[in-house]
């Protein structure tokens, strides 16, 4: 088992540093939503480090954000091209292709119907709740004080 995981680590690290693109006119637009949630996130991360270094000098303030941003976009770029998560959001791509998407007509029934019933919940549970609080007040049960 040691040596499938090392192996197995080889593999994926070999591939990380690799220049290719796996199957490039494949999932494409569910890659590249991936891909770009990731470098986001990078991006987010280099803002936040860079705030946190506020009082450091400039080479470090602005360094690691930095070199932290290019790892980042480098490691998002290369994680949409490795061969089992790329099949993965190909496949992605390909049964979201499939599904039946509702008109607007359709959706904005839907949401009517669901706002309607949220909100009809929310009513019911806040009578439940002020039922059994005056059941259980001092003026009936005394068990609640106010």
């Amino acid at each position: 088992m040691g040596k499938e995981k090392s192996a197995s680590i080889g593999s994926f690290l070999a591939e990380m540093f690799r220049m290719g693109v796996y199957k490039w006119n494949q999932g494409r637009v569910t890659r590249q939503a991936t891909g770009g949630i990731f470098g986001a996130t990078f991006l987010f991360a280099a803002w936040s480090l860079w705030s946190y270094l506020i009082t450091q000098p400039d080479s470090a303030r602005y360094g690691y954000p930095s070199l932290l941003l290019l790892v980042g976009l480098w490691f998002s770029f290369r994680i949409v091209n490795y061969p089992k998560f790329a099949d993965f959001l190909i496949a992605v791509e390909a049964e979201m292709n499939k599904v039946s998407w509702p008109t607007k007509v359709e959706l904005v029934r839907s949401s009517i119907v669901v706002i309607v019933v949220i909100v009809g919940l929310a009513a019911l549970l806040f009578g439940y709740d002020v039922f059994w609080q005056f059941i259980f007040s001092e003026r009936v049960l005394g068990i609640i004080k106010s």
